[in-house]
């Protein structure tokens, strides 16, 4: 499969062109319009610091179904005794920027550099990117952050300074958005963590399908809070 060059034109090669790996195109840029339009499409990019911006649509996709979150009887322990303080889109450049700075013992580096995390606020501040933020003793101890469209939630990263920090986020986000009704949540790439707590491969046709049927509902673009 050819890797495609983007231009300043506001379009992408359909994602079933993408290579095997699925990286599908080059170049581009950052803008609110461009990333909107990558993930209507299954499309989200994906970079270091030494190369050039990257979008990809892979196959098999990682999705979590709201409904089917495996919760276990610990981290079920750590929500009942309310642990930790979580609050939705209250700090959203503090967790991108803790994302990018939490290590990773598989990765070398980080792909969440400057230009994305300012990117991304101004998706946040668009009102299509949402965080989850999880406190301890006032210090942020865990949180994520992704982008809304329609009924799909498209989950970006997260981190954790504080045992179950990240999956009591995740947590909340699914319940939050079941309260919505949404469809589905996009991890994008498959990790053993994600796999734990009930996300499950499944093709890219397929997942292009249910993304498109979730997007006939409308984005509603305000501040998520915690509710209940």
């Amino acid at each position: 499969m050819p890797l495609y060059l983007l231009t300043d034109e506001l379009i992408f090669p359909p994602p079933c062109r993408a290579m095997d790996d699925g990286l599908l195109a080059i170049g581009g840029d950052l803008s609110v319009e461009r990333l909107l339009l990558a993930y209507s499409h299954g499309i989200f990019p994906w970079y270091s610091d030494d190369s050039p911006l990257l979008w990809w649509s892979p196959d098999p996709r990682l999705v979590l179904y709201p409904h089917e979150l495996h919760v276990s009887k610990s981290l079920g322990k750590v929500i009942n005794k309310r642990l930790f303080d979580v609050t939705m889109d209250t700090a959203f450049r503090e967790v991108m920027t803790a994302c990018a700075q939490i290590d990773r013992p598989t990765q070398d580096g980080t792909w969440i550099l400057d230009d994305m995390i300012a990117a991304y606020c101004r998706v946040h501040e668009a009102g299509y990117a949402h965080s989850v933020e999880v406190w301890q003793a006032g210090e942020l101890a865990g949180g994520l952050y992704g982008i809304s469209l329609g009924r799909s939630f498209f989950g970006e990263s997260m981190f954790s300074r504080r045992s179950n920090a990240s999956k009591v986020a995740l947590y909340y986000l699914v319940e939050h958005v079941k309260a919505l009704q949404f469809d589905l949540i996009d991890c994008q790439i498959t990790t053993d963590h994600l796999v734990r707590m009930g996300a499950r491969e499944i093709s890219r046709a397929q997942y292009l399908t249910e993304l498109a049927h979730s997007l006939r509902y409308p984005t509603v673009q305000e501040k998520w809070i915690i509710r209940g």
